[in-house]
């Protein structure tokens, strides 16, 4: 057997020590309040910033919050361009992060983006996981029926006995409609997709919406009719949400909408996607 030379030996060491030193700190580690034993966050600001790249989760099939057209594959809508806003401020390069309602938590918590921007519905059960920003948008409910349902001709008509609702799982109508349905049945589908063929196929009346969506679905969709309620039925406001802790990274975020919300591009950004009616200014 051939035996290695000590002094190889010494000179292999030091390099591998040298190595070690060599490589970046770590990023500091907070606690995060609130969360189980043993969880810690990152400092994300300056992480994000010595990384020169911000991870934005989307929903990609949100019409005028972050859609991907899926001939050209671009990205387009109002939290994809304040999104872009956002990197310019903190200057580090956007990197888009394909998410839905169902994984929003999930990613966040995981640390597969460092914020979710499209539109997210800030409501009880999302912040008992998740830290949100102040809102910058806000819309009630809207259903959708098709033009040849003769069931639906108006928001009383909806929940009636015999009358199928369907919703998005992880949506946030997902739980207010449980809650408020007394009569109609609800069904839940996996995608928003599904809940939209089921009522164009005619085996669910209607489904349910908000306002950013209901007016990007009907400009596409010849077969379907917006119904909208006679009065306020449940206004949710929409944020920028986060994995909790990290009280850096929540006002940085929090700054950035107060920024939006002073300069214009907020309300320049809704102008461009017939979003202004919900923009909390």
């Amino acid at each position: 057997m051939k035996r290695r030379h000590p002094y190889l030996l010494g000179l292999f060491g030091f390099f591998l020590s040298l190595s070690a030193l060599a490589q970046p700190p770590s990023p500091p580690i907070a606690t995060t309040p609130g969360a189980s034993p043993g969880a810690a966050v990152v400092n994300r600001l300056q992480r994000v910033q010595a990384a020169q790249s911000l991870r934005v989760c989307i929903w990609p099939d949100y019409y005028s919050i972050t859609y991907r057209n899926p001939k050209t594959l671009q990205l387009s809508g109002i939290d994809i361009e304040l999104a872009q806003e956002l990197g310019k401020d903190l200057g580090v390069t956007v990197d888009f992060v394909d998410s839905s309602f169902a994984r929003l938590a999930d990613d966040l918590l995981q640390d597969h983006c460092d914020v979710a921007m499209f539109a997210v519905g800030i409501n009880p059960e999302r912040q008992k996981r998740l830290r949100f920003t102040e809102p910058h948008l806000a819309s009630d409910i809207f259903a959708v029926t098709s033009k040849t349902n003769r069931r639906i001709r108006s928001w009383a008509d909806i929940d009636q006995v015999g009358t199928v609702v369907a919703v998005a799982q992880g949506t946030l109508h997902e739980p207010i409609m449980k809650a408020k349905l007394k009569n109609a049945q609800l069904l839940v589908l996996n995608t928003p997709f599904a809940r939209e063929q089921e009522v164009q196929a005619g085996r669910a009346d209607v489904f349910m919406t908000d306002y950013p969506y209901s007016q990007r679905f009907l400009a596409n969709a010849d077969w379907a009719r917006l119904v909208a309620p006679d009065s306020t039925y449940h206004v949710t406001p929409y944020g920028y949400a986060m994995a909790p802790g990290d009280d850096a990274w929540h006002a940085r975020l929090d700054k950035f909408v107060a920024d939006i919300k002073r300069d214009g591009r907020l309300v320049d950004a809704a102008k461009r996607y017939r979003l202004e009616p919900i923009v909390v200014r």
